[in-house]
This record gives structure tokens, sequence and C-alpha cells, in this order.
């Protein structure tokens, strides 16, 4: 099993029991406790690969949109192009975004919380320019659109953990809910 697979598997792991211990994860994947501390030293060393990827596959998500050049045109349909690449992005990890958004640990890895903030940043100055062109809701604050589609992430991992929804809908329904919420007008 490769580091990419063991990855995949121990987040799936974790995103049922954040409190896995490394036995429980090792057992859970299906090795030993053994070759699991082989590849990773320590649970926290587990944690902070984790974080590292998925800060990695937030960044890509943002390159993937433009964001900024997105922001910067003001181009109404450019920005919900590239709000819906984000968002595109963003379901695709879904796993990935829900672990590393509940997981307390890695906000205090400084490194992480560092690339965390530069990165917020970034989706922040294309949420405000939704609110400029009138694609998004301006009577609220523009952290709190950001802290919604977290929110919705964290929702999408959950809901396809416990088969409410299934993937194939899924980006569908996180876009419509930030662009439309979940009002029946």
């Amino acid at each position: 099993m490769n580091t990419t697979e063991l990855l995949d598997r121990a987040v799936a792991v974790l995103n049922a029991n954040h409190g896995a211990s490394m036995a429980t994860i090792a057992e859970q994947i299906g090795i030993s406790r053994a070759t699991l501390n082989r590849r990773f030293a320590s649970r926290e060393d587990l944690l902070r690969q984790l974080g590292e990827r998925a800060t990695d596959r937030w960044e890509r998500g943002l390159d993937a949109a433009d964001a900024e050049a997105a922001a910067a045109s003001g181009d109404a349909s450019r920005i919900e192009r590239a709000l819906r690449t984000l968002i595109h992005e963003y379901v695709a990890e879904a796993d990935e975004y829900g672990f590393a958004l509940t997981d307390v640990f890695l906000e205090q890895v400084p490194e992480l919380a560092r690339r965390s903030e530069e990165l917020t940043d970034r989706e922040t100055a294309l949420l405000a320019a939704g609110q400029r062109a009138g694609l998004l809701r301006s009577d609220v604050p523009v952290r709190w659109l950001g802290w919604s589609m977290f929110g919705q992430l964290v929702a999408a991992r959950d809901a396809l953990r416990f088969g409410d929804v299934g993937r194939r809908g899924l980006e569908d329904l996180v876009v419509t809910t930030l662009f439309e919420g979940v009002t029946n007008r």
C-alpha cells in the first residue's frame, strides 16, 4: 500500500473517529501498527501529513479556479465560474476537507495555520468579489460565506459517510445551497 492509499484510508478512519489511536487506525486500515509506525513516526506526524495534504489540495483548488484573476476582473460570469470551479474542487475532496476542518490539532501546527490563513485570504477575496458582483448575499460578513461553504463540506463528508447523499449530485447541492440558500422562496 503506497502512502497516498494509506493517507486516504487513514482519513476515512479519522472522519468516523477523530480520536482513533494509531493501533485503531492500523487495525481498521488492515495493516499492523508497526507498518503504520514505519510510515508515520507518531499520530501527530500522521495528522500533520494529512493537514499538509489537505492544505495542498485547498491551494490547488484556488489555483484551478484562478481565484485572484476572477476576483480582480469584477466580471460576474467569470467570478461565478471561479466559484463553481472552486466548489467542484472542494467537493471532490470533501472527505479530506471535512477532516481538516474539524481536527483541532491542525490549527496548532504553526506552518499549517499560516498557510490556512493565506488560503483563507485568497478565498475571501473571491467571495467578496462575488458579493460585489451581486452573486452572493452582501448583507452578511464575507467570512461568513467562507464558513458556510466549509460547513457544507463538513456536511457533505458526513452525508456521504452516512449514505444520505451520493457523490453524483453532491456538487450541485453545495452550489445551489451557496447561491440560493435553503429557503423555498
